[in-house]
């Protein structure tokens, strides 16, 4: 029988062996009686998963939390009020900030003590300053900043991003001296976490006019992550390094973020795996003790259940059909009507698909060729079937149907261009990233990646490539950076960025050459999502 003897087993397990408290956690929501201890083990599997980037997941157990929880209760009051404030903060990481903002104010209601009060409405000011409502962000502030003076690791917190949100806010805002004075704090404190928070503001305030400040709180910043062994405010303190340190200096910057991004990735996953497994167990186990608990049910209404599966069955699969048919005329029409589009508008001329089909794909052949030392034929054979079918039909070739988990496509593009000198590196090409943005720009922004790639193999000398994607304000922005021999001003003038530039302004986007680097090369690109 399961009783609270589980919960403080799963307790004792906590950020030991994960895996098994989460276990220990579900035998309390699968078979205790007390309602609070049931909410209460809801809510500590959503922090688990949480911490493994399961957002969705953390949602519903907390979600299902509240189910058990009433107001009226006394003793379900702060459990009720964390788990608020939890769903604030998943919703926040899943950029739902109203919602985050929603949650954050039940909780408000009803919180009682002083300190959670105002780290909930800290929470609270930072959904509006993500959904750039920095007046409203800055009213919380002001309301809550004295309050706090009592509090130090609250005050410092909240002065730091009051600070901040008044330079969102109003680019020509001294925030220095209240950035420092909430380090100074902090630092009393020995507040690490507080630390890194307040390297990071101060680097981003510095970076657009004193680079080296921003590069020396980028270091701090660096060094207390790895302290904390905080993997994530690790690769953020790498991104500002490697946008912010002479390019000569940032591979081992690109070495260290590769691994920190694969490792964080695999470990969130597995994590995430685990816990799905052990869900799928215990619903299993479940369900195969109620089946012999019904085994001795009536033959009669057996049958009638049959029949109904059957009928619902039938139903569901003629509605399916329907659908179906009704969905691959719509596609068809939908499709024909396209590629009448795409011939009457002559969306691509033969001279630029020359250059991206044939003689940019050759070259990714032959650099494949070039630094794989061990290159099955067939897989070769393949790739150049694949390039002399296409240059067949060059001059009418369609655009492609849609593109599928085109993050997945666009890492094989560039990935393809590393070698065993050169170390291609990525971050943020995720599949949210892309989603809603047509066939057309995706093809486009591999045909520009392809370019950029291709002139960097051919002239670049380049032994690092570090491509950033981000989107934000209906709006995705490309950094590319290498640091190789950079780019001559005659060089500009070649096809291949003559094409290039075509290409972006066709998107209604920008292109722009950073020619004040000593070496390497720094090129940003921006085009509206709609």
């Amino acid at each position: 029988m399961t009783t609270d003897a589980d919960y403080r087993k799963a307790e004792s397990l906590l950020y030991k062996r994960n895996d098994s408290a989460f276990y220990y956690y579900n035998k309390v929501v699968s078979g205790a009686k007390d309602s609070l201890l049931i909410a209460m083990a809801y809510s500590d599997m959503a922090a688990m998963q949480s911490d493994a980037g399961d957002y969705f997941g953390s949602q519903e157990n907390l979600l299902t939390a509240l189910h058990y929880l009433h107001e009226g209760r006394e003793k379900d009051r702060y459990c009720l009020t964390a788990a608020y404030n939890e769903l604030g903060n998943t919703n926040l990481n899943l950029k739902r900030y109203a919602e985050s903002i929603d949650y954050y104010d039940q909780a408000l209601r009803l919180i009682q003590d002083d300190v959670f009060k105002l780290i909930a409405a800290n929470n609270k000011a930072v959904a509006y300053q993500k959904e750039k409502d920095y007046a409203h962000a800055i009213g919380i502030y002001d309301s809550i900043l004295n309050k706090s003076k009592k509090y130090k690791k609250e005050y410092a917190r909240i002065l730091s991003n009051r600070a901040r949100t008044k330079w969102l806010q109003d680019s020509s805002y001294n925030a220095a001296p209240e950035l420092l004075t909430a380090l100074q704090i902090r630092t009393a404190e020995q507040d690490l976490w507080g630390q890194n928070a307040s390297y990071a503001h101060l680097s981003d305030y510095y970076a657009p006019t004193r680079q080296d400040s921003a590069l020396r709180y980028a270091h701090k910043m660096y060094a207390t992550a790895s302290t904390l062994q905080s993997p994530d405010d690790e690769m953020e303190a790498l991104q500002k390094l490697i946008m912010l340190d002479d390019p000569r200096n940032v591979k081992p910057y690109f070495a260290r973020y590769q691994f920190l991004n694969d490792s964080l990735q695999t470990a969130r996953s597995n994590a995430k795996n685990q816990f799905a497994l052990i869900r799928y167990n215990a619903e299993k186990n479940k369900a195969e003790n109620l089946k012999l608990q019904k085994e001795n049910a009536d033959k009669k209404l057996q049958i009638l259940r049959q029949r109904l599966f059957i009928y619902g069955t039938i139903t569901a699969t003629l509605i399916a059909i329907a659908c179906t048919v009704f969905w691959y005329r719509k596609r068809r029409e939908k499709i024909a009507l396209e590629t009448q589009n795409l011939i009457r508008e002559g969306h691509l001329k033969t001279s630029q698909k020359v250059h991206d089909v044939v003689a940019n794909g050759l070259y990714r052949i032959m650099t494949e060729v070039e630094h794989n030392p061990v290159i099955e034929k067939e897989d070769l054979l393949d790739k150049i079937e694949v390039l002399y079918e296409r240059s067949r039909n060059i001059s009418y070739e369609p655009l492609p149907p849609t593109i599928l988990n085109f993050e997945d496509q666009l890492a094989s593009l560039l990935g393809s261009f590393a070698s065993d000198t050169t170390k291609v590196a990525t971050s943020g090409n995720k599949g949210e990233l892309w989603a809603g943005i047509n066939t057309s720009t995706q093809q486009e922004v591999a045909y520009i990646l392809q370019e950029l790639m291709v002139n960097m193999k051919k002239h670049s000398q380049a032994r690092n490539v570090f491509i950033a994607f981000r989107r934000s304000n209906n709006q995705i922005t490309i950094q590319y950076t290498d640091d190789g021999i950079g780019l001559k001003p005659q060089d500009k003038q070649g096809n291949g960025l003559i094409s290039t530039g075509n290409r972006i302004a066709g998107m209604r986007g920008e292109i722009t050459f950073d020619t004040n680097t000593k070496t390497g090369l720094k090129i940003l690109i921006s085009f509206p999502i709609a």
